[in-house]
């Protein structure tokens, strides 16, 4: 499992220090002087500024790697299509080798009931009866043999020679049987290349699945560096926000004060106008006593208005 620190040193992601975050205590906002206050909002804008664009950088590496764990889950997902599809192929060509195999074997089992038929494989052969018959002939022309001993060897010459004659026969019908094996070779020989076909998609099967685990798996890894990249921005953009909150609190502050100080203007203002007032009128009063008046008296009896 990645580490935050871990991302941020392969990423090359500047840290978040804390120690130059700006805190703002109630105390400060409320005893702190208009300069004080100036400063400090100064400095909790620019440390706002600095972390919105932390947080802007990171976010935008977690949307990088959050396109890349969406590539590798689409290279996945083709390498699983391509597996299914040649796994399809698979299953055809197992079910034709495994149809034609069973042909194949029916053919050969023909093949073994027709050399029963035949009798191939038992008795003697044709050069083995000829030999016989020849020596059976040789021995009755060169040996004296009574009547019956004679009849005997007769005998068994003509039952050599019907033996010879069946197995001549059954060897010049050995054409069907050579077309019954040749067909079956066929058939087993067709029933090898879709085995052959099998194992050589079978192997593209595996190596389309391993390379579909691998992607996920690197997807997964992806994915766990995009998460924490979005914590380490969510570091950023919550200090951020905080620092944005105090500067607005000052800024409002800030306002406040404003309006004390234009309160207190508008206060001495007033104050003033009524001194000057009850000034004028202190002058007015000598002026209707017969009291000569200087020139800023008079100035002051037409600012009040009573001149």
């Amino acid at each position: 499992m990645v580490t935050k620190d871990e991302v941020i040193d392969q990423y090359d992601i500047e840290p978040m220090d804390e120690a130059d975050n700006v805190d703002l205590s109630e105390d400060d906002l409320e005893n702190g002087s208009k300069g004080q206050l100036i400063k400090r909002a100064g400095q909790l804008r620019d440390r706002r500024n600095e972390l919105n664009q932390m947080a802007s950088e990171r976010a935008s590496k977690r949307d990088d790697l959050n396109a890349k764990t969406r590539e590798k889950v689409d290279e996945a997902q083709e390498h699983r299509e391509k597996r299914d599809e040649l796994n399809e192929q698979v299953q055809e060509h197992k079910d034709k080798r495994n149809e034609l195999n069973a042909e194949a074997n029916e053919l050969f089992d023909e093949v073994e009931d027709l050399k029963q038929d035949m009798e191939l494989g038992s008795g003697k052969s044709i050069e083995e009866l000829k030999e016989e018959i020849e020596d059976l002939e040789f021995r009755q022309q060169t040996e004296v043999l009574d009547a019956e001993d004679e009849r005997e060897l007769i005998e068994k010459i003509d039952e050599k020679r019907e033996k010879l004659a069946e197995k001549k026969d059954k060897v010049d019908d050995t054409s069907e049987l050579d077309e019954l094996v040749e067909e079956a070779e066929e058939v087993r020989s067709e029933a090898s290349q879709h085995h052959q076909k099998v194992t050589e998609l079978a192997d593209k099967a595996q190596e389309h699945h391993n390379q579909m685990i691998e992607a996920y798996r690197e997807a997964d890894d992806i994915r766990d560096e995009a998460d924490e990249m979005h914590e380490l921005f969510v570091e950023a953009q919550e200090a951020a926000d905080r620092h944005h909150e105090d500067f607005v609190r000052v800024q409002k502050r800030l306002r406040e004060l404003d309006k004390e100080e234009e309160r207190e203007r508008k206060d001495e203002r007033a104050e003033k106008r009524e001194e000057e007032k009850e000034e004028a009128e202190e002058i007015y009063q000598k002026f209707k006593e017969g009291e000569t008046l200087d020139t800023e008296d008079l100035m002051k009896l037409q600012k009040t208005g009573l001149l």
